[in-house]
């Protein structure tokens, strides 16, 4: 039995709140078990200067932990005077997954970055991030199109993230900090709607793992994964086609 009574294949109960915040083209708040992530996503009419005037586009993302978003407080950024390692790390993940299904090339000279702020963590911000920034970018670009600005949202298959791990020697899907902190191996997987692998992160913490052992947890994050991207067309609806 797990830390919160859950089958070793199944998630945490995930909600997903579209139009959370009012200003941003796109913004969703989701609750993730005990995690919660607000994503906004911004749409401004200009690139980073490496791709002006070459017709493409360009997403990336910021990720921030309130301080009191999880049981001490954590200082903020700015106390430090640069950006944390975690958080720095993380907002690439999210910025590299979230270009992986889009078509920068039919973007346009626009970039759109994604705001992910963790307002409570229990595990899994960075995943809930992906997922949830998704869901904002998929709902900026959508504003976009109903504007006339494109006659198909330029993206070609949704993308969440899950983790998994091996924790007591079994291998269990989307762990919640307890079974994080006290794992023996931990993944996280980002994968498109298709079972295709977009990034995969992984450490043997306390041991070594098997190939075995890594086909389960493959087997664990593709089906928890196909479960996200339901839940993000129930949210958000077949907008991408």
């Amino acid at each position: 039995m797990r830390y919160d009574g859950r089958k070793n294949d199944q998630l945490r109960p995930v909600r997903i709140t579209t139009d959370y915040i009012k200003y941003p083209e796109g913004s969703v708040l989701i609750e993730w078990g005990n995690t919660k992530v607000i994503c906004n996503a911004t749409v401004e009419e200009r690139v980073p200067p490496f791709l002006k005037d070459t017709g493409k586009g360009w997403i990336t993302a910021e990720y921030a932990m309130l301080p009191r978003a999880t049981e001490t407080r954590t200082p903020r950024d700015i106390q430090k005077l640069k950006l944390a390692g975690r958080s720095a790390e993380i907002q690439r993940l999210i910025g590299r997954a979230l270009r992986s299904v889009a078509d920068l090339d039919k973007l346009g000279e626009r970039s759109i970055t994604i705001d992910c702020d963790v307002i409570q963590a229990d595990g899994g911000t960075r995943c809930a991030s992906i997922t949830g920034g998704f869901c904002a970018l998929a709902l900026a670009l959508h504003r976009l199109q109903k504007a006339g600005i494109y006659k198909k949202i330029p993206l070609r298959s949704h993308v969440a993230a899950v983790s998994v791990g091996i924790v007591g020697g079994q291998p269990m899907t989307d762990l919640c900090y307890v079974e994080d902190s006290g794992g023996e191996v931990d993944f996280n997987f980002v994968m498109d709607d298709r079972g295709s692998i977009i990034e995969l992160q992984g450490t043997g913490e306390e041991r070594p793992f098997t190939k075995a052992e890594l086909d389960a947890m493959y087997t664990l994050a593709d089906g928890s994964i196909r479960e996200l991207i339901a839940l993000q067309k129930q949210a958000i609806g077949n907008i991408i086609g």
